[in-house]
């Protein structure tokens, strides 16, 4: 390991030199307090910034082991001090002047979720604090400016590192009340299945959003308040006694007019299934983890699905046990969705009929009289909800606003008016019996296949992928495009990054047409846990601009591959 006295050296001796020059600077550089690492040098001062880090050691840091001692307090404490680190770095960035890039000083960006991120990790035994930036390095041109190059590595860099990585720099009660939070988010997760529920919501929480482009708290919203008839209290074991409303397993409608919060409250469902910071209005939304969010997707393809379930007898024959198409439409794709989620572990289908194939959902008795279930190869969702939770435990939450026969179905109805809600289910099963439901009985239906065993599609074994990210749109591995717009509990663009490291990954060592899809998934999930992205990765070092996904976005992204060959 070289001294700061040598990087100083260096960066002086390079001075004025071409760009490449700055290769030179690469290595390990041991600063009072902690270690500078420069692990990739940009090619000049207008490509993809320089790959910095820097580890402070647990006995210089000193945060208390209480405050990472456990998974969800560790996780939730990098996220804090990235966020921190990443307030400093704002203050920093361009400070030092030059061309291009120079002068950049940047971090992962965190939503209003607290996701695990390679930008920042702890080590859980000795407390050490890695953190991955990056660094546009300073030019006149394509010329160092080793000058500025001083100022980013011995003046800017180092204020950000003494305000956001040493314990006695920080509110020390908000690391406290941090980790308190994620205990209480935790245990709450845990205590759903005991208490039989899917999901969450305390009272006082806020759910409406600033905006449609913004995740923050609307000013001034209706606060949650949880109907009498589904109050749950949660005792948490720093928070006391919390009141909110449960919501049951089994089948669970939400209706109520246009405006009132019907889908506002299912994308709070929908993102609690992650961890939310302090403030958020959030913190106390949570849902199963298992939670998926099922949705109509026109245009998607399909590979080796068993969609029997919900789609049979297709006029030209073709098999719906093992079905393939480069282009679903709507019911085609939403049954797919829910089979590949039933694959995926999934406990709790979230719906919302904005968002559904009208004729995936409902098919009403004057059509029915009309086009004969002979003549129908779609049994809709309607057909299905209760089986599936009676025989497989899957709950389906449903957003409806203009399908009053799911009121024969559901075990609970909720009512939101203005933003409030209110259990109805006395009152919508009476209206519903002046209105017996007459339908077909559905098709008996066999439990769907999972037994799909893809193969690597690699043409050259020693090929180099290129992975680039559109934002949470789509994933693109060299030339093949992944859409994954509609996978709406991707809530953050590193996420997709590390999806394509993982599919990647796959292809290259586990996709060899004998594990099947789930035993794929559940060996990179155990690789995740045990030896983190880093594996994944396999380069000479890893790069910040990571998040880990669930399990269900794993199988979500490996089943919008258009070339899966199963």
């Amino acid at each position: 390991m070289k001294s700061l006295e040598d990087l100083k050296e260096l960066l002086e001796r390079i001075d004025h030199r071409g760009y490449p020059a700055y290769k030179d600077i690469r290595g390990r550089y041991q600063f009072g307090g902690y270690v500078l690492s420069i692990n990739h040098v940009q090619g000049d001062p207008f490509a993809s910034p320089s790959k910095v880090s820097v580890e402070v050691q647990g006995k210089v840091s000193g945060f208390p082991k209480s405050l990472y001692i456990n998974s969800c307090r560790r996780i939730a404490l990098q996220d804090e001090l990235l966020r921190q680190f990443g307030h400093q770095a704002e203050k920093a960035a361009f400070k030092a002047k030059g061309s291009g890039k120079s002068g950049l000083i940047s971090v992962s960006r965190c939503s209003q979720e607290i996701l695990e991120r390679s930008a920042c990790e702890i080590n859980p035994s000795s407390g050490d604090i890695l953190l991955r930036m990056e660094v546009g390095l300073p030019a006149n041109g394509r010329t160092i400016n080793g000058r500025e190059a001083v100022k980013i590595f011995f003046e800017l860099i180092p204020v950000c590192v003494q305000k956001s990585l040493y314990y006695r720099s920080l509110d020390k009660r908000r690391l406290e009340k941090i980790a308190e939070l994620a205990d209480d988010q935790d245990y709450i997760r845990h205590i759903l299945t005991e208490r039989n529920l899917c999901a969450f919501v305390a009272d006082g929480a806020v759910l409406p959003r600033e905006s449609g482009i913004s995740q923050k708290p609307m000013r001034g919203a209706v606060t949650f308040k949880a109907p009498e008839s589904l109050a749950v209290t949660m005792n948490l074991p720093y928070g006391g006694n919390i009141r909110g409303m449960g919501i049951p397993k089994g089948v669970t409608l939400i209706v109520g007019g246009g405006y009132h919060g019907k889908s506002t409250l299912l994308e709070a469902l929908e993102r609690g299934v992650y961890n939310h910071i302090m403030d958020d209005g959030r913190e106390y939304v949570i849902t199963n983890d298992t939670a998926v969010k099922i949705r109509a997707e026109d245009g998607r393809s399909i590979r080796g699905i068993d969609i029997s379930m919900f789609i049979n007898g297709l006029p030209n024959g073709k098999n719906t046990e093992h079905f393939e198409t480069e282009d679903a439409s709507g019911s085609t794709s939403q049954a797919a969705n829910v089979i590949e989620a039933m694959e995926a572990g999934s406990g709790v289908f979230l719906i919302d009929e904005d968002t559904s194939a009208t004729n995936f959902m409902i098919r009403d008795e004057l059509m029915q009289s009309v086009v004969s279930r002979d003549s129908e190869p779609i049994t809709p969702y309607i057909d299905r909800l209760r089986e599936l939770y009676e025989n497989y435990g899957i709950s389906s939450i449903i957003v409806a606003g203009s399908s009053g026969s799911y009121f024969h179905k559901a075990d609970h109805i909720i009512q939101m008016r203005q933003y409030i809600p209110e259990e109805i289910t006395d009152f919508a099963k009476a209206k519903a019996a002046e209105y017996p439901l007459k339908m077909d009985k559905a098709p008996f239906c066999r439990e769907p296949s999972f037994d799909r065993r893809p193969k690597s599609v690699r043409e050259r074994p020693g090929e180099r992928t290129k992975i680039k990210v559109l934002g949470k749109d789509s994933i693109q591995l060299n030339r093949d495009s992944i859409d994954l717009r509609y996978v709406e509990q991707l809530v953050d663009s590193e996420q997709l990054t590390a999806l394509g490291y993982l599919l990647n990954y796959a292809q290259k060592h586990l996709m060899d047409g004998q594990r099947s899809m789930v035993q794929i998934v559940g060996e990179l999930t155990d690789i995740l846990n045990k030896n983190g992205l880093d594996k994944i990765c396999e380069s000479s070092y890893l790069p910040s601009g990571l998040a880990m996904p669930r399990k269900q976005e794993i199988f979500a992204c490996f089943n919008r591959y258009r070339k899966l060959n199963v």
